[in-house]
């Protein structure tokens, strides 16, 4: 129950400016997008194709079967385009870097495809590292990927091999049951 000295100390309270700067009142640093990729910052690490957690298919037709370049990197857009509004994992995705993780998604799928490309995003292990995803987290990302290939009307048996290169990063990825 409220005293009459609480109720009274409540009440003569003044509320904040309306102009404040909460960010700067809780010491929080504004991140800065760099000018060309439109990226936020990370922290260094090395760059290397292992960190794409398979080694790549041998051959171009899976990469032609997917679209080649281009159509890869559409396929890994609209996968994390799925995701960001998919109930089930939308909110893994809230603070991260869209703009980069589309871009090192592509660059991954374009690498295993044998497409021409380089990798140059972190480990998976480091790239999920603290996210807590689970395994039918994984499963709707999954499934948001046979969407975006399906879309792309890449073959059947172009998508069942390319998800088998990708199946056992899971145990990489993946933190709780």
């Amino acid at each position: 129950m409220f005293t009459i000295t609480t109720l009274s100390l409540l009440l003569s309270q003044q509320a904040p400016a309306d102009n404040t700067d909460w960010d700067k009142e809780f010491g929080v640093e504004e991140q800065v997008r760099d000018p060309e990729t439109g990226e936020l910052p990370v922290d260094p690490y090395l760059k290397d194709n292992a960190n794409a957690g398979a080694n790549p298919f041998d051959g171009e037709k899976l990469a032609h079967a997917f679209g080649g370049q281009a159509g890869i990197q559409r396929i890994a857009e609209r996968t994390i385009d799925l995701a960001e509004t998919d109930p089930r994992i939308a909110e893994i995705f809230v603070s991260h870097d869209m703009v980069r993780l589309k871009r090192t998604l592509g660059e991954q799928f374009c690498y295993l495809l044998n497409a021409g490309c380089d990798y140059t995003g972190r480990t998976m292990r480091a790239s999920h590292d603290g996210l807590g995803v689970t395994r039918k987290d994984m499963n709707a990302l999954v499934e948001n990927l046979q969407i975006a290939m399906r879309e792309a009307k890449v073959p059947f048996g172009a998508q069942n091999k390319f998800l088998s290169r990708l199946a056992p990063m899971s145990d990489k990825i993946v933190e709780r049951p």
